[in-house]
Formats: structure tokens, C-alpha cells, sequence
């Protein structure tokens, strides 16, 4: 009985150790999915949405959410600028209960456009129960 309750504490720390990363995963599959519905607003939901925002590309930076947004809107207000979002090699680093750093690459299919890519780094915080990316520094 002792093996057996001890293993179910096991896995039950083992699964609660990977809900923080396949939470964040989806965060960022929700974007994907928005961006390439072409939905910006939506894409920006996986934002902190105060002005404690940085979003850091090129040789700018961004701060708060309105001005996230309407860079967002500004640089990719058309279908043929938006194109099709994809990311790949996500690597999540847990940092703690609250707190986790991604870093990854994002792909841009633009056939009009020409394609863009290029790596990121993301800090999430969880934030009244919901991880949310509060630092987005994305280079081309």
C-alpha cells in the first residue's frame, strides 16, 4: 500500500510539474491559430494587458499593450503581411510556479510579402491563473 501511494504521489507531482509548459505551449498555439485567421486581437490575448508590456524587435522597443497592438496593426495589417504563422523549436524553462522563459524560432509564409523569420524569447508570468507573455524580444 505504502509503493502504491507513493508512486501516485509521484506521478501527481510529475503531472503537475508539466502543466505550467503544456499551458504555455497552448498559449502559443492559440496565437498561431489567430494570427493565421488573421485575428490580431486575438493573437495579442497572449499578452499582458497592462502598460508592464516590452515587446523588444529590431532596434525598438515597445511598452504596454496598446502600443504591442498597434505595432501589431501597423506592420501586418493585411492578409498578405501576415501570412501564415508557424513556431518551432520551443524549448520552456519552467523558472518557477509563476514564472518560465521560452525561447523559439517563428516562421512567416508570405508568398506576396517574402518570407520572414527568426528566433524569440518570451517571459511568461502566470497572472491571476493564466500564464501570459510580459517580455517579447524577437529578432529577425
Amino acid at each position: 500500500m505504502r509503493l502504491i501511494l507513493t508512486a501516485a504521489i509521484v506521478l501527481l507531482s510529475f503531472a503537475h510539474a508539466e502543466e505550467p509548459e503544456e499551458a504555455i505551449r497552448s498559449v502559443l498555439s492559440a496565437q498561431a491559430e489567430a494570427w493565421n485567421r488573421g485575428d490580431i486581437p486575438a493573437f495579442m490575448d497572449g499578452y499582458l494587458k497592462t502598460d508592464a508590456l516590452r515587446f523588444a524587435s529590431g532596434n525598438s522597443v515597445q511598452r504596454g499593450y496598446d502600443e504591442t497592438l498597434g505595432r501589431y496593426l501597423r506592420n501586418y495589417g493585411t492578409p498578405e503581411k501576415m501570412g501564415t504563422l508557424s513556431f518551432k523549436d520551443l524549448d520552456v524553462d519552467v523558472l518557477s510556479d509563476d514564472a518560465a522563459v521560452v525561447f523559439g524560432r517563428f516562421h512567416l509564409e508570405r508568398p506576396e510579402e517574402g518570407d520572414a523569420t527568426g528566433l524569440f524569447t518570451l517571459i511568461f508570468r502566470k497572472i491571476d491563473g493564466s500564464w501570459v507573455i510580459v517580455h517579447d524580444h524577437t529578432s529577425s
